[in-house]
Formats: C-alpha cells, structure tokens, sequence
C-alpha cells in the first residue's frame, strides 16, 4: 500500500487500506494562470490518486475553487493579475476565465479532474453556518465593525503541523502591524466586512469571507468529517493550513484531516516561482516552445515530490525528448507478437511509487527496461502501458501512426546508421544535425537509432 511522509506527525505513514478513500486538494485562487510551480502540487494530488485507484480504491476528491476572498490584495500580481478590470468585466466574468485556464492547464497535464470542484463564491451558506457554530461554541467572536475572530487559544494543538506554537508567536506575523481589534495577535478573520463587491449579508453585517474559512466550510460540505489525505504546497502549511484544521477540527470536535501531505517549491532557472512575485512559466509558454506540455509532467516526475524542483529550459527539452522516444518505441513494441509483462520491472516501479511516490526511482526503472535487450518487445508494451496508467504520458498515442519522412531523410538515416555501425561518430553528429535541419530528431538506444519528427 501507498506510503506517504505526514507533515503533521513528521514521519513517513501507510494509507490504511480501504474500499474508498476521501481526499481534498486546496485548489486554485483563480485570480491570474497557474504558471508551472502551481501545477506542481496538483500533480501530487493525482499522482496519490492514481497510484490508490491502481489498488481498487476509490478516490472520491474535493479541490476547491477560491474566487472570493483573495482576489482584491492581488489584483496586481504578475503571471496574471486582473487585466480585466480596466475593461469592465466584474470579478465574477475574471475568476471564470481563470478558473477555465485552470481546467485547460491540468487536462493538458492528464490530472483528472476532481469529484467536487465547489466554488467559494456559490458555498457561502455553509460557510455562514460554521462561523456560527464556532462564534456559538466559543471558538469565535465577534466585533463591533462586523468582523468575526477565531479565537486562536481555544484551539490548544495548533502549530501540530508547521510547528508554529501560539506562544512562539510574534504580533503581525500574518498581515503587518497587529490588529488592535483581536483579543490576541495570533487570531484570525472568519469574516470581515465588506469594502466593494461582491458581498454577502450576515448576522454579523454586510461582508466576505476571511482567507481560510471557505477551505473548511467546503471540505466539511463535500467529504464530511472523516478526510483521509489533505494535499497543497509547503508555503499553505502556515497559517492556511493551521487554521483550517483549527476551526475544522473545532466544529467536528475532533481530528478531521488523518494525513497532511505537502509538496515543494519549484526553481526554474534559479528563481522560485511561488506566490504572486517574480518571473512565471506558464504551460502556453511550453507549448509555444514546441514542446509537449505532458513533457512538464515528466520533468516533474524525474524529481522528488518532497524535494525543490530544479527546472529550465534545457530539462524540459530532455524530458521532451524521451517522451517522444518512448512513444516511439512503444508504437514498435506493439507490432511484436503479446507477451507477458516483464514482472520484475513492473514491481520494482510499482514498489517504487509505493514508497512515498519516488517517482524518479519508478522511471529510471523504466529506462532500464527498455535498454534490456533480453526482454521480448512484446513484453516492454505491456509493461511500459501498464505502468503509463499511472504516469499518465500517454504512451500510447504513436500506435497505428505511420508517420512519413521529408524528402530526404530516409537516405541520411541510413548513411548515419551506417557511420554509427563504423563507429565514425563525427559523421554521425553530422547527420544528426542535417536531420534536425529537415525536422527528424534521431537518438540512439542498445537497440540502435530511433526517430520522431519534430513537433510529434
């Protein structure tokens, strides 16, 4: 069974096994695209959904959308920010459009889509109706401006997951100077009044909901109380996260999300790409270079979830090019004669993936496999499709598709091969270059030279 590292007990867990497992994935605030560090963490959520559901287990997923409570503090972020405002679209029309560059973005990148996709802007009610459980049980208060607080001391575990301690903590740590309204600086908004639109009227006054309350008003409403696995970026373990669990686990009355999973950031070209600030890749970006946008998911999955991502432009042309090679090579594969899977490599990726998602290790094993020469084709296809259903590369899509040479090119295949039999590989290099200049990119395996066409 899948084994993943807990951020709130600091150790490496097994997922019990079950019929059907409940997971939520803190989704996108859809104010601007989702460049690649975002996309990253919703790789993790699917990749933990695959590798259960190849157990026969099934994933019932929320990922929730943030299209209020967020937007006006980013109005000027990069990568996005709100461009539409100048022309008169509401805020509704913006997050929509965002919110579909999203779905388009992950559909690219083969991440299923979730069960529950609530919006925060349609989920207000419940979130009205835990606010007044808490405010009733005497986790929150309220204040005169039509603010209402979590009381942060009421909740004695908190900072179980980024160690955090309420005691450790200094005023302002959240948003600048310390908010004179709060009984202690550690507390938080539930909701808070409304300064334009949209806005929803309450008990408490006119307002919009604080920047955490939605997450557990929405995980509450679609999985329950019961979540196995909680997923997001190492940045929301504090304070989103804290918070979330505390006014969660207050409302249930006892301890609702079992697993905490967290992923790392991504550097691409050394620079961070998280939060609103600096230089963003976009997945439009990658395929306007010419490259398969399901190139970004192996790249991604040539590192380690747990691990800062370290990416360029150089490493998603390599994760490119062996996407391609192996579309290839599994489209030849398919025309030998069926064969069993080659066992021994099927399990060793699948313990692999077992093992707190070592995706890197599960693909080199992969590689291995396709330079053993004593393994029939036959068995390399049923294995390389097997274990696609995971990796999601759509290993398959070559077959049956005959593509066709330049003019040319077949005689510079053959020269090359033949120079590459010589060993004379400085004429090989030669040809190498004069069939990029035709569109044909060639590479070599144990099994001789292989072709794609550029752009396929």
């Amino acid at each position: 069974m899948l084994r993943i590292y807990d951020t709130r007990t600091r150790q490496t867990e097994e997922i019990a096994p079950a019929r059907a497992l409940r997971m939520h994935t803190c989704g996108p605030t859809v104010h601007r695209r989702a460049h690649l560090g975002d996309l990253r963490s919703y790789l993790l959520s699917d990749l933990i959904r695959r590798v259960l559901e190849r157990r026969r287990v099934r994933m019932v997923v929320c990922r929730d959308i943030t299209d209020v409570g967020h937007l006006a503090g980013d109005a000027k972020a990069p990568g996005g920010g709100i461009p539409g405002r100048p022309e008169g679209r509401s805020m509704t029309e913006i997050a929509r459009h965002y919110e579909d560059s999203f779905e388009r973005d992950t559909a690219a990148l083969n991440i299923r889509p979730p069960e529950h996709a609530p919006r925060a802007s349609e989920t207000i009610e419940p979130m009205v109706e835990l606010i007044a459980k808490l405010v009733e049980q005497g986790n929150a208060y309220t204040v005169p401006d039509g603010s209402v607080f979590f009381d942060a001391a009421t909740f004695p575990t908190y900072g179980e997951i980024s160690g955090n301690r309420l005691d450790t903590l200094e005023p302002g740590h959240r948003h600048g100077d310390a908010d004179p309204r709060k009984r202690r600086h550690a507390d938080w908004a539930l909701w808070k009044p409304a300064d334009g639109e949209p806005a929803w009227d309450t008990p408490w006054g006119r307002g919009v909901p604080g920047r955490h309350i939605g997450c557990s008003a929405m995980s509450l409403r679609f999985l329950g109380e019961r979540v196995d696995i909680h997923t997001g970026t190492v940045d929301l373990r504090f304070p989103h996260h804290e918070d979330q669990r505390a006014q969660s686990d207050s409302a249930a009355g006892h301890e609702v999300v079992k697993h905490w999973v967290h992923g790392e950031h991504l550097l691409f070209d050394g620079r961070e790409m998280a939060g609103p600030a600096g230089d963003v890749v976009l997945l439009s970006d990658v395929a306007e270079a010419g490259l398969d946008p399901l190139a970004v998911r192996l790249a991604f999955m040539e590192q380690r979830y747990r691990r800062q991502a370290r990416l360029d432009w150089d490493t998603l042309r390599a994760a490119d090019r062996t996407l391609r090679r192996w579309r290839g090579r599994v489209a030849e594969w398919s025309e030998s004669p069926s064969a069993p899977m080659a066992a021994d490599y099927v399990e060793r990726a699948e313990a692999a993936f077992d093992d707190d998602l070592d995706t890197p290790a599960a693909l080199r094993v992969l590689g291995d496999l396709e330079r053993d020469e004593s393994v029939p084709p036959g068995s390399k296809f049923e294995s390389f499709l097997h274990l696609d259903r995971v990796l999601a590369l759509d290993l398959s899509t070559e077959i049956g598709r005959t593509p066709v040479l330049p003019p040319g090119a077949a005689e510079l295949l053959a020269q090359r091969a033949r120079a590459r039999d010589s060993h004379d590989w400085p004429a090989a290099d030669r040809l190498s270059a004069a069939l990029a200049d035709v569109g044909v990119l060639v590479s070599d395996t144990a099994d001789g030279q292989v072709w794609v066409l550029a752009g396929r």
